[in-house]
């Protein structure tokens, strides 16, 4: 059994993490002498590859699961996200403080189940 921290995969020659030439031969061009030694350099638009690779979280949403919060519901407009909460405590006193506020209690939280239904296991 192998040890939680030590990776799975090892890469040599080109593909190795600290080769000169990871850059040329990976679709991100990722490595030593890759994008940031390029930006220096080269100061030209990143093609669609280098683009794809850093990624935001809102980005990420929108690619896994389907939902846009850089877009307005209701004008279509662009959002701005000002900020990230993700201490669960600070989460938990803001939603307490929604609930006393006398917030519809039945209004979901979460994004309605794109999922088909279901057959029960009673039916």
């Amino acid at each position: 059994m192998s040890k939680p921290w030590v990776n799975l995969s090892r890469f040599h020659g080109v593909f190795a993490p600290n080769s000169q030439y990871r850059a040329r031969v990976t679709p991100a061009k990722r490595g030593r002498g890759g994008r940031r030694a390029r930006a220096a350099a080269d100061p030209e638009e990143p093609t669609p590859v280098e683009r794809r690779a850093a990624m935001t979280w809102a980005q990420r949403l929108k690619r896994v699961f389907g939902i846009d919060i850089e877009t307005c519901p209701v004008c279509g407009g662009a959002v701005r996200i000002i900020a990230s909460i993700e201490d669960p405590a600070v989460i938990e006193k803001i939603l307490a403080h929604l609930d006393a506020k006398g917030g519809d209690p039945e209004a979901p939280r979460r994004p309605p189940c794109r999922a088909p239904p279901q057959a029960s296991l009673f039916d």
